[in-house]
Formats: structure tokens, sequence, C-alpha cells
């Protein structure tokens, strides 16, 4: 014989079995790495612009003083806008050969275990 339930705990029990799981809406957690990247990111997006900010008000100072409006800030800008891309060209270009220089050592290492484990 069946033990005798009330029609409400029956209810309940069945609603808790047929209830899909709850949605988590918490963000995916990043690694360390990548979120001191974003931040590498930012910092140099704000460079960026305040250089070439500081170049526009060194400019127009400049022209206002020896009266060439537009011509030293325009010049000015045009220095901060070249040396800004130059200082990004470099420091990818230097990041990219050091991670290329650790792949090149993970993979120099893979093999020689690969290679010891072949010759025993």
């Amino acid at each position: 014989m069946q033990a005798f339930t009330s029609p409400v705990a029956a209810c309940e029990r069945r609603a808790t079995e047929d209830r899909p799981e709850p949605v988590k809406f918490l963000p995916v957690p990043r690694p360390q790495k990548a979120a001191l990247q974003s931040g590498n990111t930012l910092g140099t997006g704000i460079d960026f612009a305040l250089v070439v900010l500081v170049f526009v008000g060194v400019g127009a100072l400049l022209d206002r003083a020896i009266g060439t409006w537009p011509w030293c800030t325009v010049t000015l800008v045009v220095l901060a806008f070249v040396g800004q891309f130059a200082k990004l060209y470099y420091r990818y270009t230097a990041t990219m050969e050091q991670l290329e220089a650790e792949r090149r050592e993970r993979a120099a290492s893979t093999s020689k275990g690969r290679t010891a484990e072949v010759a025993s």
C-alpha cells in the first residue's frame, strides 16, 4: 500500500521535479592575463588621446603667440599622430616577438619531451 500524501505536497514535489535548472547570468571568469591585457589597451588609448590633446593645446598657444593660426596646431597634431602610431607599431612588434619566442620555447620543450619518450 502507498502512504497517503497530501495533494499540496504532491504538487510541490511535481513542481520541483519539472523545474529546469536556474539560468545563471554571471559572466564567465576571464583569465587574469586577459584582464590585464584589457587594462593595457585602455591605458594605451587614453595615452594616445591625451598626447594628441596636449599637442593641440601647445600648437594653439604657439599659433596665438606667433599669429600663424592654424599652422603650428596642424603640424603638431600630425607629429603627435605619427609619433603615437610609431610607438604603437614598435610596442606591438616587440610584444609579438616576445610571444613568438615563448611559443618556440614551448614547442622545443614539447618536442624534446617527445624525443626522450621515443628514445626510451
